[in-house]
């Protein structure tokens, strides 16, 4: 003895309720996926067009009350700005901040600058550069 089918007979009732919401939600995360990668996108030009000033830092040389940081700063021509500077011990505390400004009108500053520190640091990282 066999049991009976609960299949309904194909292409008789058109599509199933899955088969529709399947669609929607494919068409839905499709929306969702382009309008997340248009923000992004945004985002990420926004950041890159607005940034006049960047800058990095070439090397640095350590004493005990100070650090002599090289940095080299790109701005657009007229722009002033600052960048700061810090300094951590070998215990990761802060030992030194400072911002140094860039008021010049070239477009490449190669400059070294003096961070005074409380007690010997052993690094100099750049936490930003800001027009202003």
């Amino acid at each position: 003895m066999s049991t009976p089918s609960t299949r309904l007979p194909e292409g008789r009732y058109g599509r199933s309720s899955d088969q529709r919401a399947d669609r929607t939600l494919k068409v839905v995360g499709g929306v969702l996926a382009v309008l997340l990668l248009g923000l992004v996108g945004w985002l990420g030009y926004h950041y890159v067009a607005q940034n006049e000033i960047s800058a990095e830092v070439i090397s640095f040389d350590i004493s005990d009350d100070a650090v002599k940081v090289h940095l080299e700063v790109h701005k657009d021509a007229g722009v002033d700005g600052y960048c700061t500077v810090r300094s951590q011990s070998e215990d990761g505390a802060e030992v030194g901040r400072a911002d140094f400004r860039f008021d010049r009108d070239a477009t490449r500053v190669d400059e070294v600058v003096t961070l005074r520190t409380t007690s010997p640091g052993t690094t100099a990282e750049l936490v930003g550069c800001h027009t202003g």
